[in-house]
């Protein structure tokens, strides 16, 4: 039986295990960037980016940087109609250079990527866990997230930003009096954590995402509950202490980003930063 490969982006041994005694001591430990281990970025939100969507903002997270737009239509998919409830859903995309070099748009390979497939459903269904499909009544919103600067969190950055553009497109329809209610059962965000050199840590960079040996993405509600989490032992398996450490870790980072949110939402001009 051919031995197992390790991925060359972790330097561990094939069967090292992440564990409380092989996690440092996070007081002594600083970050290459000078970040405390659940120090967040600077994350900034703008809203009304965009002059022609119902809903808009542009996210950054440190270096990360995305473009959301939510778009309305008026009427639900086919297999929807005559059913009373709405619809929200999501599509994601990197500009060709957001990275170091230059990727293909996937429009002219003639597929989309499963990478941002997936991102793309994860979205969506981040923004679904908050969603009265009731209340929206027979209407769409479609979410558009566009990184135009990749520096690692990007689909948590989306997530985060999505909720806002979605907020406001949501207020688009009560203005009009297409609601039938309340469609917004709460907030949502998402941030990612990890364990890098035995460390557990909060919202990875791309330097520290490249070499973790745990990758994890947290998606909360504002009431701090979970939508849903994406785990993998990168290089390594990990135990569940580690597993509780870095829910902790992402429980708090996405109730920071709550408050954000928030403070973004009933700024004036529609800014606010961590």
């Amino acid at each position: 039986m051919p031995a197992r490969t390790v991925r060359p982006r972790c330097s561990r041994r094939p069967g090292w295990r992440v564990s409380s005694s092989s996690v440092s001591d996070p007081a002594k430990t600083v970050r290459a960037d000078g970040r405390a281990l659940d120090q967040l970025r600077p994350v900034r939100i703008t809203r009304g980016w965009l002059d022609h969507a119902e809903g808009s903002c542009l996210v950054e997270f440190g270096r990360t940087r995305v473009l959301v737009a939510a778009s309305v239509t008026e009427g639900v998919p086919r297999w929807r109609r005559d059913s009373g409830l709405g619809w929200v859903t999501s599509e994601y995309e990197m500009l060709p250079r957001a990275t170091n070099t230059r990727s293909d748009r996937e429009s002219r390979r003639g597929r989309i990527g499963g990478r941002t497939h997936e991102i793309s459903r994860l979205i969506g269904r981040s923004l679904r866990g908050i969603i009265d499909y009731r209340a929206l009544g027979e209407n769409t919103i479609v979410i558009d997230c566009d990184v135009l600067q990749a520096d690692g969190g990007t689909r948590t950055a989306s997530i985060t930003g999505a909720y806002v553009a979605l907020h406001d497109a949501v207020e688009w329809l009560r203005a009009r009096d297409a609601l039938v209610g309340e469609p917004l059962t709460g907030s949502v965000s998402a941030i990612s954590v990890g364990v890098v050199d035995g460390v557990p840590m909060t919202d990875l960079a791309y330097a520290e995402d490249s070499r973790a040996d745990v990758d994890m993405n947290i998606v909360c509600t504002g009431a701090g509950d979970f939508v849903e989490v994406q785990g993998t032992g990168e290089g390594a398996a990990f135990g569940r202490d580690v597993l509780g450490r870095l829910l902790d870790l992402g429980q708090a980072g996405c109730a920071q980003l709550a408050e954000l949110q928030a403070r973004a939402l009933a700024d004036p001009d529609g800014r606010a930063e961590l």
